[in-house]
């Protein structure tokens, strides 16, 4: 568990996984190459725009302008801006003025590789041409996924879904309180003790208070449930605004003293904030309700007994 900058709360410790990445050789160093193919392709544009702008010392280039040959092969600056694509971030660890050359490099190695495989009569291999068609099929896919199902998304699309989402939203209740925190109760009951005689809440936070919120006043901000401990998220949200806690609170970080300055419900998230998530919500709808449609339009038969169960379909009659 982490401490939040008040030093009472919950902060989530964060978590990091790792893809597997493919590593090619370029020069003296390495650069990942992961052929993924998960992009959509109306990002070549995007790429393609990235590796010409900024360079206005050179020939505004086109998508079939040839760039190099290897043997009768050609490699355009298209196929260039592909490699981009699928460099990615690998990119990004090395100066921009160095990409074309670098994706260059990656290409003219894919094609030599390429021939030497053909030559070796690798493209006749069985299972070689069962992933060239795997590869079709998941590239058709995405395509099919890109340009027809989320291409097909507009912003009024995803205004219609904001306003259902959020119609009749109610926000959790937060509070904005403040605290004082010292070592121990007696410490605390002092502090109470000049409460009660009317000093400043604000003032004995800056000068008695241990907390890092301390040369604040206190302050914490606006925060919900589930933002702090438990003990002292129960005395919180007890408080009406302007009251302060009349017994000392014991948490694991010492001794506090709350007041609570104000309540609230949450506003909705601005449309901004989920625009992204909402994009997704109707793509995977779209994608369902397509899928459904195609396998009305198109006969799906599972020949596989076991699969067939598991999918709540029929077997074949054999």
């Amino acid at each position: 568990m982490l401490v939040n900058a008040a030093g009472i709360g919950n902060v989530p410790e964060p978590s990091c996984s790792e893809g597997l990445k493919r590593y090619v050789p370029i020069g003296k160093g390495f650069l990942m190459l992961r052929i993924s193919m998960r992009r959509p392709v109306k990002a070549l544009a995007v790429s393609f725009m990235a590796l010409t702008l900024g360079s206005a010392s050179l020939p505004a280039a086109e998508p079939d302008d040839v760039v190099a040959k290897v043997g009768d092969a050609v490699i355009t600056e298209a196929d260039i801006a592909f490699a981009a694509q699928d460099l990615g971030q690998e990119l990004q660890r090395f100066p921009p003025a160095q990409w074309r050359q670098l994706l260059l490099d990656v290409m003219i190695d894919m094609e030599l590789l390429a021939l030497a495989a053909k030559n070796d009569g690798l493209d006749q291999d069985p299972d070689f041409k069962k992933q060239l068609e795997f590869l079709e099929l998941r590239a058709l896919r995405n395509a099919y996924l890109g340009q027809k199902i989320n291409a097909a998304i507009t912003d009024a699309d995803v205004k219609t879904a904001y306003d259902k989402e959020f119609a009749d939203f109610e926000g959790p209740e937060e509070i904005n309180a403040r605290h004082i925190l010292v070592e121990d109760k007696a410490a605390a009951e002092a502090v109470i003790i000049e409460l009660d005689g009317g000093a400043d809440f604000a003032e004995l936070a800056k000068e008695k208070s241990t907390g890092p919120s301390g040369p604040n006043g206190g302050d914490l901000g606006f925060f919900a449930k589930g933002q702090m401990v438990p003990p002292f998220e129960e005395a919180a949200f007890a408080l009406e605004p302007g009251a302060y806690t009349k017994e000392p609170v014991e948490t694991q970080f010492g001794w506090h003293i709350i007041k609570v300055e104000d309540k609230r419900r949450q506003e909705k998230p601005a449309l901004e904030t989920v625009e992204a998530n909402l994009r997704q919500q109707l793509a995977r709808e779209r994608y369902e309700a397509r899928m459904i449609e195609l396998k009305d339009e198109f006969a799906v038969e599972i020949l596989d007994e076991q699969l067939a169960n598991a999918e709540g379909e029929t077997p074949a009659a054999e």
